[in-house]
């Protein structure tokens, strides 16, 4: 066996993770754009896996992601939360949230939605993220909204709480 060979068999052992990325865009009230998509029940923001075989990084997948699903070429802002997600049945997700920007009406406008992955999309106030995002999801996006408001640092999570 060459060194090579051993190197990529030792890889081939390690733990593997999955990445995803997201943006929370918001309009000038402070709504929360959310996506639905239709092959899962609930909601989502626009965001999905990153192709990191590609060599795509986590702000280059959400940029990606946010123009695949609602048509909007949005330039990421800063990281507002890093979330370490267990799963069942699959490996744990680093979900990456990004600052999205605010939008306008001719943004909202603009919106042309992935139709072979989303229902719809809608905007939806602080006060009722949790009803739409339930789980690690809405704890994230309160966590990111609240780096915002607060002006703080980016937001380390486990399954959407923050760690101490």
């Amino acid at each position: 066996m060459t060194t090579t060979d051993a190197y990529a068999e030792y890889i081939a052992s390690l733990p593997r993770i999955l990445a995803g990325a997201a943006a929370l865009i918001r309009d000038a009230e402070g709504r929360v754009l959310l996506v639905e998509p239709n092959y899962r029940e609930g909601w989502a923001l626009p965001g999905g896996t990153v192709e990191s075989d590609d060599g795509e990084t986590p702000r280059q997948g959400a940029r990606r992601e946010t123009l695949e699903e609602i048509g909007l070429d949005r330039e990421m802002g800063r990281l507002l939360a890093v979330d370490w997600v267990h799963g069942t049945g699959r490996p744990p997700i680093v979900a990456y949230l990004y600052d999205g920007g605010v939008v306008s009406a001719a943004d909202l406008k603009a919106i042309r939605l992935q139709e072979e992955e989303l229902l719809s999309w809608r905007l939806v106030p602080r006060t009722e993220l949790s009803a739409h995002l339930p789980g690690s999801l809405g704890r994230r996006v309160l966590a990111a909204l609240d780096v915002l408001t607060e002006a703080s640092g980016t937001a380390e999570l486990e399954n959407g709480h923050r760690v101490s």
